[in-house]
């Protein structure tokens, strides 16, 4: 798999980096394209197949992971299943774009091991897991059950920020939306590495 850039934005549930990436995807300059995730847990609301999601049952999901179909994937939460076709980021790049995703921390770090050079990684950190806990209830899509199970899984996923390679502190959206523009416009502009073949000696 060979193309453009690859910019990771992963965050625990309410952080804000589903704003941030809808934002950097009006910005025509960075020439971005969202990679949609297939997942096997239910529709929420107005969500659309193909458009928010792939919305495929958790067998075909575990058929494409048979047959080695995903780029990344995880079992976020007992039976849903998220992961990145490699057949969308191959359709994107194929398109001249560089790719986007919103996704989740796990499946963010294991991109960046796989494409090193042409990924930025970036963690979008939440003021407090008690910000978190306020934003998740104003969004009225949860249960409280799911709400805690994100809280918890939330105090895990911060302690994985030092491993991605640029943080931004959404303390202020304002500052985030400028920070992440800056930040993704500077990796585009960089020329790839090329790789250094090592001469026997």
């Amino acid at each position: 798999m060979k193309g453009g850039k690859l910019l990771i934005f992963s965050a625990p549930s309410g952080s804000g980096k589903t704003t941030i990436v809808r934002h950097l995807l009006e910005q025509p300059e960075l020439n971005l394209a969202f990679s949609v995730s297939a997942t096997s847990r239910p529709r929420r609301g107005k969500e659309k197949h193909g458009e928010h999601y792939y919305f495929i049952t958790a067998s075909e999901f575990k058929k494409h992971i048979r047959d080695d179909d995903f780029l990344e994937w995880e079992e976020v939460y007992r039976d849903n299943f998220y992961g990145t076709l490699k057949s969308e980021v191959e359709r994107l790049w194929a398109e001249g774009k560089n790719v986007i995703f919103d996704i989740d921390v796990a499946g963010g770090l294991r991109i960046k091991r796989k494409f090193p050079e042409e990924t930025l990684a970036v963690f979008v950190k939440p003021p407090s897991v008690d910000e978190l806990k306020i934003r998740l209830k104003k969004r009225s899509t949860d249960s409280d059950d799911k709400i805690n199970m994100r809280i918890a899984k939330a105090s895990v996923e911060l302690a994985t920020a030092p491993q991605f390679d640029k943080i931004i502190k959404n303390y202020d959206l304002d500052t985030a939306l400028r920070e992440a523009r800056e930040l993704v416009a500077d990796f585009i502009a960089k020329p790839k590495k090329k790789a250094i073949k090592k001469k026997n000696t």
